[in-house]
């Protein structure tokens, strides 16, 4: 049975050499803040090329959330894969399964989520951001228990930038998915996809 091809990305990747000057100044700015010099046209940042000015407001976001103080790095990389596999988000979960163990997300732990399954194995203050987002992702409400559990860990201003972090990687997660933006080439896809019906 031939393997199946993967979806062509909606929106073209631009070519750096062909952005206009909304379009430079965006990459500038990607490449100015915390990300660094190496951002590459790709992942969510292809999308936002084709709108500049929103995706200058949505970087900015991103990279206070991704680089947030508030929130430990182990616990946001470790939320965005929670998120990342709940949006079958390929790319996110593909950039950020390596973020995550540099952070000291264990490889036992992201390979229970990868696999959809709760990570029996992590560390307490990971599971409480797992059964937070979890439920908060099911219900579209959390409990006072597992608030409590979380806000014990991150204090008031923490929760505040954790929610932003939720809130930004499901919409980075959907971007991704609704146009189609594929791992770099070579790199295999995290998840199987699925039809949209």
């Amino acid at each position: 049975m031939p393997a199946k091809k993967t979806p062509s990305p909606r929106l073209p990747i631009l070519r750096e050499d062909k952005l206009d000057p909304a379009q430079r100044a965006l990459l500038d700015s990607l490449r100015a803040g915390p990300r660094g010099k190496s951002v590459e046209i790709r992942g969510p940042f292809a999308c936002y090329m084709h709108a500049p000015a929103y995706g200058e407001l949505v970087q900015e976001l991103g990279a206070h959330c991704r680089y947030s103080k508030l929130v430990p790095a182990r616990l946001s990389e470790f939320a965005i894969l929670v998120t990342a596999q709940l949006w079958r988000a390929q790319y996110e979960w593909h950039m950020h399964a390596t973020h995550a163990e540099r952070a000291g997300v264990k490889p036992k732990t992201i390979g229970e989520l990868r696999a959809g399954r709760a990570p029996k194995s992590a560390p307490k203050d990971e599971r409480a951001i797992y059964d937070f987002i979890k439920e908060l992702y099911r219900t579209r409400r959390v409990s006072d228990r597992n608030y409590a559990r979380v806000q014990a860990l991150l204090g008031n201003a923490g929760m505040v930038e954790f929610i932003g972090i939720l809130g930004y990687y499901v919409l980075v997660a959907m971007t991704l998915n609704v146009f189609r933006m594929p791992v770099p080439a070579g790199a295999p896809a995290p998840f199987a996809e699925r039809a949209a019906r």
